[in-house]
């Protein structure tokens, strides 16, 4: 057991991360194995999206989360499921131009 303060937090923060990572892996093997269960659109997008979480909060490495969506992709295609077709990306609003007030153009002086 440690005997220095930081030390005793080190093991208490790591205790809670394992416990997280332990939970993403459960819910990443679940939909994995429902996915080639009843290989669906819907578990096969649960698969994949479960897939991504764990690679974002580094609980697999990325390149195993693309080898392994690949690898569904080539099952489901050859089980004759449906492409899930993909959301578009909301894109953020433009930001507005602020513009400064500028005096009116002067007029050209016409001819009489």
């Amino acid at each position: 057991m440690p005997i220095i303060k930081s030390a005793k937090k080190r093991v208490k923060v790591a205790k809670k991360a394992a416990v997280r990572n332990s939970k993403t892996k459960r819910t990443l093997k679940t939909a994995l194995k429902s996915f080639l269960k009843t290989s669906d659109t819907k578990s096969h997008s649960k698969a994949q999206s479960e897939l991504a979480k764990a690679a974002k909060k580094g609980v697999i490495h990325k390149n195993k989360a693309a080898r392994k969506q690949s690898q569904l992709a080539k099952h489901a295609k050859a089980t004759g499921v449906k492409a899930v077709a993909k959301k578009p990306a909301i894109k953020p609003a433009a930001a507005k131009k602020t513009t400064t007030k500028r005096a009116p153009a002067k007029k050209a002086a016409t001819k009489k």
